[in-house]
């Protein structure tokens, strides 16, 4: 893993197979799988996971933006966060 720095972003695509919830640059992103909460910052190693009921929050400088899923599934790879949700 590398270290993070200031300045990186994560690129966060957030999406239902009907829905796109979010699409854009982040500093960080947040989420519940079967193990407990988790959170991908830029560096981050390569991720896979399913994810459980409860909500994802997606961090910006500005703001927040959070949805609750029932499931899905979320990847990182090189800061990119890809997230399939209620699929």
């Amino acid at each position: 893993m590398t270290k993070p720095s200031t300045t990186e972003k994560l690129r966060v695509i957030a999406r239902a197979p009907f829905h796109v919830y979010y699409d854009g640059e982040a500093d960080a992103v947040s989420g519940k799988n079967r193990i407990g909460e988790f959170s991908v910052l830029p560096g981050h190693a390569d991720f896979f996971s399913m994810l459980v009921p409860g909500p994802i929050e997606i961090h910006t400088e500005d703001a927040t933006t959070s949805f609750t899923v029932e499931s899905g599934l979320v990847t990182v790879r090189q800061n990119e966060v890809y997230i399939f949700v209620n699929v």
